[in-house]
């Protein structure tokens, strides 16, 4: 009832301004615009409409002097002649006799003669050869009034409309938030309400079933809060979405948006930062300002290890930390005294570690969402999700698909499944099938074929033996990862050929399978060295991988006798200092190229071994270029340690286990 008759009494003072007598006219900075182009346009008109000249060319103009119609010539500036004509000819010429009153003093003709010296000598001549009609001429410099007037006036003209556009601009606000260098200071969140809502839903999220759920019960406190504040339950400030990039953060996050029902604001951390001091903090209280305008709503900050780096770290001494005052800021804006309710904050970031320790305390950031790799049933839903949009056939499932692509993350799928469908209609397919998913899969791993790049044949036979290598070492070793497939076409940037493997679901790892799995990296240098007797660049990415699996078995994971049960991960981060010895330093050095040493000569001595299945696998792969394992089973037999997993697992399934007998790994 009171905004009701707020609005009717606007209403009524509105109807009452218009009235004759309070009438009021709104001075509009445009007039001034308007005034200078008219004033312009009037000085044109009127010495357009007082000019009688009339502009001639070289060939009428000797027409006119051998007449002896020219009375004078006035040279103007040294740029062209005006050319005056007797009062006893003006009847010879049209536009002078209809002008005639006001051409008394104008002057009639006007010629362009280009070279004001060539001029003279022309009209010079003239005069020599025509005693009896002698031509006039005067050298004239004539000022350009107009011209002065506007070099003048011009420029204050420009910065009084600068100034006034200016002005403007700061009493009006501009068109949007931060959009104007007088909003520098103000927020860049984009906002989604009622009336820009988004299409994406939970729905569209799969293999996020946990962090779903508790990012599910944020919105339900937001849309149902007696539900949880009659049992004394108070909402959540903060969620922290954490994980590897691709995984699914801002996917979620979205997602929110879209159920929330409430409004809320996206924004990327690195929107803070600018180059000016304490615009970063000014938008983070304008951001919270608007949010608790709006509350209850949510905040999103995307990135936001852009703003929430620890503090004190790389900071310069005496200075100005522009970042650190918007940490601050935000610190003081999620828990401070002037904390309101109903304004919930979530993050994303793939850096946990470098956040600041006061944004991550309970009361800030009280729930921390992990939003790891999906597992295998988490890729076959997320599978599910990307295939409703493609046409695919009857073999395409996406348990299949889920199987074949270990250790991917969803914006991995999404690109797998929009590559395969790429190549589908590449090849002018009705359908994607299962041949064209193996071959995105190749593109995604291993990068563009190249089709066109010339490889000797001495090359080709060394590439052929070296990823014979790591196919043989990798079937005859135990704790292997199972091998997909072996081929020599090169892809990508410097891939001449590469072995693939899949990766069993396993989250820890036991000294015995780091070293196989060394020993199979390293299968490819000891087949050149067997095979050859010389070694080549080719295993460069290979020793690259066995040098940092090493130093992390030894200073990381503590899986050496001599260096001990020690690691120096967490440590050897935060300084930029070893946080060792050089003592220890040289231990670590000489156990690596220990342990390295030994898993090479496993290699070989397991290559030599098995000669004859790496002379078939090598010679197969030059007539073939790709062979796949159901080749490598025809040509050297089924893998010896698949069937006694088969039969474990046999075994293990027949007795049922009582209550406290299995063992827990943790």
């Amino acid at each position: 009832m009171l905004l009701f008759e707020a609005d009717r009494l606007q209403t009524m003072s509105t109807e009452n301004n218009n009235t004759p007598n309070n009438k009021k006219v709104n001075f509009n900075t445009y007039w001034i615009y308007g005034l200078i182009i008219f004033f312009i346009i009037c000085v044109n008109a009127f010495l357009y409409t007082n000019n009688t000249t009339k502009e001639i060319p070289k060939s009428q103009f000797l027409n006119i002097a051998a007449q002896d119609h020219i009375e004078r010539i006035d040279i103007i500036n040294n740029d062209f002649a005006e050319i005056y004509i007797n009062k006893d000819n003006h009847d010879s010429y049209e536009h002078i006799k209809q002008n005639n009153p006001i051409s008394v003093k104008s002057a009639h003709f006007r010629l362009d003669f280009g070279d004001v010296g060539k001029f003279a000598e022309l009209l010079d001549k003239h005069n020599e050869t025509n005693a009896e009609s002698q031509i006039e001429y005067f050298h004239v410099k004539r000022p350009n009034y107009l011209g002065n007037i506007l070099s003048w006036l011009l420029p204050v003209f420009l910065i009084i409309a600068l100034w006034l556009f200016f002005m403007r601009r700061v009493t009006t606000g501009g068109s949007g938030p931060g959009s104007q260098i007088f909003n520098i200071g103000k927020s860049k969140a984009t906002l989604f309400d009622n009336s820009s809502k988004v299409n994406v839903t939970f729905k569209d999220v799969a293999g996020l079933d946990e962090a779903k759920e508790e990012v599910m019960e944020v919105v339900d406190f937001l849309k149902n809060p007696k539900k949880y504040t009659a049992l004394g339950g108070k909402i959540p400030k903060g969620v922290l979405l954490v994980g590897p990039p691709g995984t699914g953060k801002t996917l979620l996050a979205k997602a929110v948006a879209g159920e929330a029902g409430v409004p809320f604001f996206s924004m990327s951390g690195s929107d803070f930062v600018e180059m000016f001091v304490g615009v970063g903090a000014s938008r983070v209280r304008d951001l919270f300002k608007q949010a608790r305008e709006k509350a209850p709503c949510i905040v999103f900050i995307d990135e936001i290890d852009a703003i929430g780096r620890a503090r004190g770290k790389g900071a310069v001494q005496g200075g100005n930390d522009e970042r650190e005052n918007t940490l601050n800021q935000l610190l003081v804006e999620m828990d401070g005294f002037s904390t309101d309710k109903g304004v919930i904050l979530m993050a994303a970031t793939n850096r946990p570690d470098v956040l600041d320790t006061a944004l991550l305390r309970p009361g800030r950031f009280d729930r921390q969402i992990g939003i790891d790799r999906p597992d295998l049933k988490g890729r076959e839903e997320i599978f599910k999700v990307h295939l409703k949009s493609i046409k695919i056939n009857d073999e395409v499932t996406s348990d299949k698909l889920a199987e074949m692509t270990p250790g991917f993350a969803g914006a991995d799928i999404a690109n797998v499944c929009n590559e395969a469908a790429l190549v589908a209609a590449r090849r002018d397919k009705k359908a994607v099938d299962l041949d064209d998913f193996n071959y995105a899969l190749d593109r995604v791993i291993g990068g563009l074929e190249k089709k066109n790049k010339i490889i000797s044949p001495k090359e080709k036979e060394i590439i052929a033996y070296h990823e014979a290598g790591h196919a043989i070492c990798g079937w005859f070793l135990e704790h292997a990862s199972p091998l997909v497939k072996v081929t020599i076409v090169p892809r990508g940037i410097g891939t001449l050929g590469y072995a693939q493997y899949l990766p069993k679901e396993e989250y820890i790892t036991r000294t015995e399978q780091l070293q196989d799995r060394m020993c199979m990296t390293l299968g490819g240098r000891a087949a050149e060295k067997i095979v050859f007797d010389k070694i080549s660049t080719g295993a460069q990415n290979d020793l690259d991988q066995v040098t940092k699996m090493a130093y992390s078995m030894i200073s990381v994971y503590g899986m050496n006798e001599k260096v001990g049960n020690v690691s120096f991960y967490g440590m050897s981060q935060d300084n930029f200092s070893k946080p060792y010895s050089d003592e220890t330093a040289k231990l670590i050095d000489d156990e690596v190229r220990g342990m390295i040493d030994v898993q090479y000569t496993r290699a070989q001595d397991l290559l030599t071994k098995h000669r004859n299945e790496l002379n078939i696998i090598a010679r197969t792969l030059l007539e073939r270029e790709v062979i796949l394992k159901s080749d490598v089973e025809k040509l050297i037999g089924k893998r010896p340690f698949e069937q006694e997993v088969i039969e474990e697992e046999n075994s293990n399934e027949a007795p049922e286990q009582a209550p406290g007998d299995e063992e827990v790994l943790g």
